[in-house]
């Protein structure tokens, strides 16, 4: 097995462990040390009268983002979330398209699936499906979604470049898609870079800025905007301060030599309508 497949292992059996209940979903190492989920997600731009529409164990704190609120879905539309998770953003499109739409959620974990269908099945939501499969290679038809969203997974993927091919062949001729995810302006200190849960905790998977938009263009999707852009990590030491202790203890690393370079940002981009 290559570095990248021992990667994509890690990932997956620590997001287990989160569906699971064993470890944080905050980005970090331990099961406790950050605030409730339900803080962490209002944060980063969830409305609070959202997540009361869902159950709670669909909000585990994973993303860096709220991008589903820029997606303007309409009814009767098809959705596509990318490392769907527990669930949440598949349960609260579900009822932006309503019942004459469809949501579909991909991940890779088997144990997250298990937990989203559960969740779906506590509001009796039928038009939503999750199904098991990897980014790079999804397990859907081309040209079929109409919008594409994905919540701080992107960056947990070593071939980005795949990730992006892929959300162009799937949505249909002016499709979009509204991202958030993890970027970087300026390298990181190589111990943080090397540091497993950093990776699997959101911040070391992430490529510099130029390079993560230089891939979404050559996938073929056009139009980019940047729609929110705020430090990621003068964030998580508000919402997990015993994370980034616990970082900075591993890898000998100060906060102070990481603040500014790691960006939570939203964008949206299309695909051409020919």
């Amino acid at each position: 097995m290559n570095e990248a497949e021992d990667r994509v292992r890690d990932v997956r059996e620590r997001y287990g462990r989160i569906a699971e209940g064993t470890v944080s979903g905050c980005c970090g190492a331990s099961a406790s040390g950050c605030a409730s989920e339900s803080a962490v997600t209002l944060g980063i731009g969830y409305d609070e009268r959202e997540l009361r529409q869902v159950p709670a164990e669909a909000n585990l704190g994973l993303g860096c983002g709220a991008p589903l609120g820029f997606l303007a879905l309409r009814p009767g539309e098809t959705v596509l979330d990318l490392g769907s998770g527990p669930g949440l953003d598949v349960l609260l499109a579900a009822r932006q398209v309503s019942p004459t739409g469809r949501v579909i959620g991909v991940d890779m974990t088997p144990s997250m699936l298990e937990r989203a269908r559960v969740n779906a099945a506590k509001i009796g939501v039928s038009h939503v499906e999750f199904r098991e499969g990897r980014l790079e290679a999804l397990p859907v038809e081309s040209g079929t979604i109409d919008a594409v969203t994905s919540n701080c997974v992107i960056n947990l993927v070593p071939d980005k470049r795949a990730v992006f091919a892929e959300i162009a062949r799937v949505l249909r001729p002016g499709g979009r898609v509204v991202i958030s995810d993890i970027l970087l302006d300026g390298r990181l200190p190589a111990a943080v870079e090397k540091d497993l849960l950093a990776y699997v905790g959101c911040v070391s998977g992430a490529v510099r800025r130029e390079e993560y938009f230089a891939l979404v263009g050559a996938a073929g999707l056009d139009g980019v905007e940047v729609l929110r852009d705020v430090d990621y990590l003068a964030a998580l030491i508000e919402s997990a301060p015993d994370e980034v202790q616990a970082l900075e203890a591993r890898t000998g690393v100060a906060r102070e030599e990481v603040l500014g370079r790691v960006r939570s940002v939203t964008f949206r981009a299309s695909k051409p309508a020919r």
